[in-house]
């Protein structure tokens, strides 16, 4: 890679599931992406003055204990707000609470401002693929 891209990662909300944040931030990092971890418990805050700090491209957050849709209400606004109008969002995880169908799942998310949306078991290579795609990453 040329330039380096720069990604925020972290689990939002009142979340604690730091092992599999912990694989993310590892095959981001092997894959050549900038990995700025903020670890567990982390507020839309911490993700958007992280991602200020940093000169951030992309935003990754994971949810795995089924509230995302409250955790991210809004998250995309504060982006916005906080002048990161361009910044590219993912979202995945458990996002929901109980077994739902994923397409509505993954609609509403996008519907509140996330570029992509992974359901709960994902490998990491799927959204490294796709964000090296939408940062225009060769390699």
């Amino acid at each position: 890679m040329a330039e380096k891209k720069t990604v925020v990662m972290g689990v939002i909300g009142s979340d604690v599931h730091a092992v599999g944040n912990r694989i993310l931030e590892e095959a981001f990092t092997k894959a050549g992406f900038d990995v700025v971890n903020i670890g567990v418990l982390a507020p839309q805050k911490e993700f958007i003055n992280a991602a200020i700090e940093t000169d951030a491209d992309a935003i990754l957050v994971s949810s795995l204990y089924g509230h995302g849709e409250l955790d991210c209400k809004g998250f995309r606004e504060k982006c916005i707000e906080s002048g990161l109008e361009d910044i590219t969002l993912y979202v995945g995880g458990n996002l929901v609470v109980g077994k739902q169908e994923w397409e509505p799942t993954k609609e509403k998310f996008l519907e509140m401002g996330f570029d992509r949306v992974y359901p709960p078991g994902t490998l990491p290579e799927e959204p490294i693929a796709d964000l090296k795609q939408d940062l225009g990453v060769t390699n």
